[in-house]
């Protein structure tokens, strides 16, 4: 039986940190300790400590103290030059990673189901507008089903749903919430009723509906699961817009978000249809890949869709 390998033990453990390397190329540069802690912004003491730690780690001397300054040994003349190598490979590295940075930074790709690409995105990517101006920014709509799909192929960096729940794949915040209303157009026989509506009536209805996969007809489905089930709609459509127009040439009822028909209640180019017993509220929100959290343009619009 082999004896067991020693455990290696990290390089990190072994080699100095930055912060004590660059100290150590300060006093080099300024011969003294003391202006090469006020050159780091640290006090004399720390500096010292700092110092003597590293020699501790390395096992040699590095500078030699006296009082007309600091002088560096032959050891630490030579650790000095290898210092400047690590330091030189560091700030590469960094200004690297500032390039990533920009690039990552230089667009933002939003992937919304339409009612909050429709009605609430546009006024977010204006604010949004005002600190990265000179983000480009893509926006995708389509049904929740859809934006789920475009973060998890990598063709989005922030998704926004209103579904009744964060899709699988997908880490989320509630950011908002909405409320389904029934709809008709002035002339339906729904809107002279002396009594509210049923949900039994509204689930065997033929309504005009948007299309599986989207948030609202997912909440429909859900809360007419336990009355009958929804009735073969009408028409599916793709769109709010077209659903909206559907309605209003008097094809049909429908359920829509609020958000989306304020204006057609105001007009009267719509009319809402109270519903005895039947509840249609929903969350918006933001969503990402599971482990992905947003940074950047897509952190800070997250931080705008909160702050409205």
């Amino acid at each position: 039986m082999s004896e067991a390998e020693p455990t290696a033990v990290s390089l990190s453990h072994r080699v100095p940190d930055l912060g004590a390397l660059e100290l150590l190329i300060a006093v080099a540069r300024l011969g003294s300790l003391g202006r090469a802690a006020r050159a780091r912004g640290i006090s004399q003491p720390a500096a010292s400590s700092r110092i003597r730690s590293m020699e501790r780690q390395l096992g040699v001397a590095l500078v030699e103290r006296s009082p007309r300054g600091s002088r560096l040994t032959d050891a630490g003349a030579l650790v000095t030059d290898w210092a400047r190598r690590v330091v030189e490979a560091a700030e590469a590295f960094d200004a690297g990673a500032q390039a990533l940075r920009g690039r990552r930074d230089s667009r933002l790709r939003v992937a919304a189901s339409m009612t909050i690409a429709e009605y609430l995105l546009p006024g977010w990517l204006i604010a949004l507008r005002a600190q990265w101006p000179g983000t480009a920014v893509s926006l995708h709509a389509g049904n929740s089903r859809v934006v789920a799909e475009r973060l998890l192929g990598g063709e989005a960096d922030l998704g926004f749903v209103e579904g009744l729940d964060v899709p699988s794949g997908l880490d989320g915040a509630v950011i908002g919430h909405d409320r389904l209303v029934v709809v008709a157009a002035p002339s339906h026989p729904w809107t002279r009723r002396r009594t509210e509506l049923t949900a039994v009536e509204l689930a065997k209805t033929p309504l005009i509906l948007r299309e599986r996969g989207s948030g609202t007809r997912q909440v429909l489905d859900a809360a007419l699961g336990g009355h009958g089930g929804l009735a073969e709609p009408l028409l599916e459509l793709a769109s709010t817009t077209a659903v909206k127009a559907a309605v209003v040439s008097e094809a049909a009822p429908s359920v829509l978000s609020e958000l989306a028909v304020g204006e057609e209640l105001t007009a009267r180019r719509l009319v809402e249809i109270p519903v005895r017993g039947l509840r249609l509220g929903r969350d918006l929100r933001a969503v990402w890949p599971t482990g992905q959290r947003p940074v950047g343009p897509a952190r800070d619009l997250l931080g705008l869709t909160r702050g409205g």
